[in-house]
């Protein structure tokens, strides 16, 4: 297969479509080419998938390799042991133009198992050479991917459906970057800061307004890139505040909201931490029950205001 360094790649299991606001479904392979895309689709062989697409990479290809998210244990391998590494064993001499697009299945009502897998986030952020982004809106959504793309090192997409229905900024027509390793505040407020990521930020987003109703002003502030993460941003609000409260739909144990809360420890000595999390359980199947294990808006509203009394 040609390599073209000038030239960016985009492989899935599926013959690659995107949705625009209207509905209207862009033919990815009629504007490209089969060169450039996986033409009517590739075998169901994820790993292969990420194996190639992390080969190309490795030659100089921009490559851009799409999972769904039950099938991206199979390209930890590849990851681990290659695209976050190659840098480092070349002494700097290799780039690795390579980014894992992977779909968030996320907490889903009437999902279940590896249909609702959620925190890949703290599985690839562990890995020494690779950055995470995660957004929460159509905006940084496409400027994440645009970065991504341009960046030289292996970058993991995690694209969440929930965090693009309903209301939506303006997406400009033109390529834009949204920069890795700038938070954005979406709210300002001082009785406690509020941190969290898609999908966690569509609830966050509705307990904010909850709490602003009944007297707690709360600063909500979304990371978009995990790592690099912001530390200063979220550094800054909780020196004001005094209070973090994290959200996170990955399992409680060793998700990425320990780290945010680590970072602030170590910080702002005496703040007063919470995290919200999913339990350590695989989602379930039943509607009822996935709402009763979600940290959705109610259950963040009683944490919040549980902080901010003390």
């Amino acid at each position: 297969m040609r390599a073209d360094p000038e030239m960016a790649y985009y492989y899935e299991y599926q013959k690659p479509t995107t949705i625009g606001p209207d509905g209207r479904v862009f033919d990815l392979v009629g504007e490209f080419g089969t060169l450039r895309t996986s033409g009517r689709g590739w075998p169901i062989d994820e790993s292969w998938i990420a194996g190639v697409a992390i080969g190309m990479a490795a030659a100089g290809s921009k490559v851009i390799a799409r999972l769904p998210s039950m099938a991206q244990i199979f390209a930890i391998e590849y990851v681990y042991n290659q695209a976050g590494k190659l840098r480092s064993m070349t002494g700097g001499q290799a780039s690795m133009p390579f980014v894992l697009w992977v779909d968030g299945a996320g907490r889903r009502r009437g999902s279940a198992g590896q249909h609702t897998d959620v925190g890949a986030e703290a599985l690839f952020a562990n890995l020494p050479g690779v950055k995470v982004v995660v957004p929460s809106n159509a905006y940084d959504a496409k400027g994440l991917l645009v970065a991504a793309i341009r960046d030289p090192d292996p970058v993991v997409y995690l694209d969440y459906p929930e965090v693009k229905s309903g209301s939506q900024p303006d997406v400009p027509d033109e390529a834009y970057e949204v920069p890795f390793g700038e938070a954005v505040v979406r709210q300002r407020g001082s009785h406690l800061t509020l941190v969290a990521w898609a999908p966690a930020t569509v609830d966050a987003r509705r307990a904010v307004e909850q709490l602003a109703r009944s007297g707690i002003s709360a600063e909500f502030i979304d990371p978009r890139s995990l790592k690099p993460l912001d530390v200063g941003t979220i550094v800054a609000s909780v020196r004001k505040t005094r209070r973090l409260l994290v959200v996170e739909h990955g399992h409680y144990t060793a998700g990425f909201g320990a780290q945010v809360v680590a970072e602030v420890a170590e910080a702002v000595p005496g703040a007063r931490v919470k995290r919200l999390a999913f339990p350590d359980v695989p989602g379930p199947g039943s509607a009822k029950m996935m709402e009763w294990l979600r940290p959705d808006a109610p259950k963040i509203v009683d944490a919040a205001a549980q902080l901010a009394r003390a």
